[in-house]
């Protein structure tokens, strides 16, 4: 599939993955939460989320999902390098990039094969990123 060019469809490109990571980042803290233990209410549930170390490596996902809304919040012109830079960004967490250093992956990667849920938002979060530019090596 060609990669698109101008500025609406690289636009319309992105703005369609914050959805699909809220998705997977939803079936990962769903199966975290399972493998954690009972939880209580919706707001201890988040404070856990976002304070427990259990859920810790789970921040560099969630950081991401916000710096890619503020950026798209932006009314400017998305250029095909910051396009390619976000996907490269996503596939540093996700796969097939390199690793970002964070620990995430090796966390991912047993979720990612334990569960349905997260392969299947995996997969099509990767068919979201198939048509953004790549950087160039």
């Amino acid at each position: 599939m060609n990669a698109p060019h101008d500025n609406g469809a690289l636009r319309a490109s992105l703005q369609a993955l914050p959805r699909a990571l809220r998705t997977l980042h939803k079936a990962l803290i769903d199966v975290e939460t399972v493998y954690f233990g009972a939880v209580g209410s919706a707001l201890e549930h988040l404070h856990l989320i976002t304070n427990h170390p259990h859920f810790a490596w789970l921040q560099p996902m969630s950081a991401l999902m916000a710096a890619l809304d503020e950026a798209l919040d932006e009314p400017d012109k998305l250029s095909a390098q910051a396009a390619a830079g976000w996907r490269a960004a996503i596939e540093e967490l996700v796969g097939p990039g390199a690793p970002d250093g964070t620990g995430f992956r090796a966390h991912y990667l047993v979720l990612l094969h334990d569960a349905p849920e997260v392969a299947m938002a995996h997969g099509a979060l990767r068919q979201l990123l198939a048509p953004l530019p790549q950087r160039l090596r």
